[in-house]
C-alpha cells in the first residue's frame, strides 16, 4: 500500500519551492533532476521564475506546461507588469488557465535592462496591485504575491511598503511570500505589524538556503536584505571548501525553521536555486516525509 504525507492536515507542515528557467541543457538536466528529488515532498506548488525583467517569458511556460503535464506538481509561473500592454498580460495569464495553470505568483517585476528606475510600460498594468486585479478579471487563479520583511529597497518608507502590501492583498491575492532572510525576529516582527495593518492572509517566510556566500551577499545587497554579522563568521574561511559551507547551510536554516515553527508557522517557501540537496535535508528536519511505499505481508 502507499503511505501518504499528511500535508493537508490542519497543523502538518506545508512547503513550496521556487524554481528559475535554465539556460543550458546541463543546467536544465539539473533542473528536472531537482523537481524529481523533490517531488515526493508534496509541496503545495513550485513556482518558476519570470526573470528579472521580464526576458525568460517562454521558457517559464515551456517549463511550467511541462511540469503540470509530466508531473503531479502544481506549476506556478511567475508574472509581471514589465514590457507588456494590459491586453498582452491578459492573454498570457488567458493562455496559462487554457493550459491548465491554476496558480500565479503576480509581481511587479524589475527595470528592463539598461532602466535604472522603474516606470510603468505604457498601456501596461501599473504595479503589483493592478496586475492582481486585472489577473482576478481573467479568471479565478490562486495568487501569491511578494512581501519584504527588510522594506522593498524603493519603497518610500516602511508605512509605504506595507500600504503597498494590503493593497495587493486586497486586491484579491491569496498569500504573500517574503523575501528571504536569516535572522526569525525580522520575520516575526514583520508579522506583527502585518496584523496590525489588518491583513489576515497568510504571509509565507521565504527560506534561502545558502550554496554560495558571496553570491549571496551580492544578491542581499539589490534586494534590501541584510546578512547578520554572525553569518559571515559562519562562512569565513570557507572559500575552498564546499563540504563544510553545504553543512553549515543547512545548519542555518534547520535552526532558522524550527525557531519559526516554534512560533506557530507551519508554511515554508524554499528558493531552491535548481538544487534539490539543501532544501530536502531542511524539509526532511521541518518533519516532511517523501510517500512511501510498503507492501503488505
Amino acid at each position: 500500500m502507499t503511505q501518504k504525507n499528511t500535508n493537508d492536515e490542519p497543523d502538518a507542515v506545508q512547503v513550496s519551492f521556487e524554481f528559475f528557467p535554465p539556460k543550458t541543457e546541463k543546467s536544465e538536466a539539473t533542473l528536472w533532476q531537482t523537481v524529481e528529488r523533490l517531488a515526493p515532498l508534496d509541496p503545495r506548488f513550485v513556482s518558476v521564475t519570470y526573470g528579472a525583467d521580464g526576458s525568460t517569458r517562454d521558457r517559464t511556460h515551456r517549463i511550467v506546461s511541462r511540469i503540470n503535464a509530466e508531473t503531479t506538481l502544481t506549476g506556478a509561473p511567475h508574472l509581471t507588469c514589465v514590457d507588456a500592454t494590459t491586453a498582452e498580460v491578459d492573454e498570457i495569464a488567458r493562455s496559462y488557465w487554457e493550459d491548465g495553470v491554476r496558480h500565479i505568483v503576480a509581481l511587479r517585476g524589475d527595470p528592463p535592462q539598461g532602466q535604472e528606475t522603474y516606470e510603468p510600460y505604457p498601456g501596461g498594468y501599473e504595479y503589483a496591485a493592478d496586475l492582481v486585479t486585472g489577473l482576478r478579471d481573467v479568471a479565478d487563479f490562486d495568487i501569491s504575491v511578494a512581501a519584504y520583511p527588510e522594506v522593498h529597497p524603493e519603497a518610500q518608507s516602511p508605512i509605504a511598503d506595507l500600504d503597498n502590501l494590503k493593497r495587493k492583498l486586497d486586491a484579491g491575492a491569496n498569500r504573500a511570500i517574503t523575501q528571504f532572510f536569516f535572522d526569525a525576529d525580522v520575520y516575526l516582527r514583520f508579522r506583527d505589524l502585518t496584523v496590525a495593518a489588518g491583513i489576515d492572509a497568510p504571509i509565507v517566510p521565504g527560506i534561502l538556503p545558502i550554496s554560495n556566500f558571496a553570491s549571496l551577499l551580492k544578491f542581499a545587497g539589490s534586494c534590501g536584505a541584510s546578512v547578520p554579522g554572525w553569518l559571515h563568521e559562519r562562512f569565513e574561511g570557507l572559500d575552498d571548501d564546499p563540504e563544510t559551507r553545504q553543512m553549515i547551510s543547512a545548519n542555518v536554516a534547520i535552526d532558522l525553521v524550527h525557531k519559526l515553527q516554534r512560533e506557530g508557522i507551519n508554511e515554508f517557501h524554499f528558493y531552491t536555486l535548481n538544487r534539490a540537496e539543501l532544501t530536502y535535508a531542511i524539509c526532511f528536519a521541518l518533519g516532511l516525509r517523501p510517500d512511501v511505499v510498503t507492501a503488505n505481508g
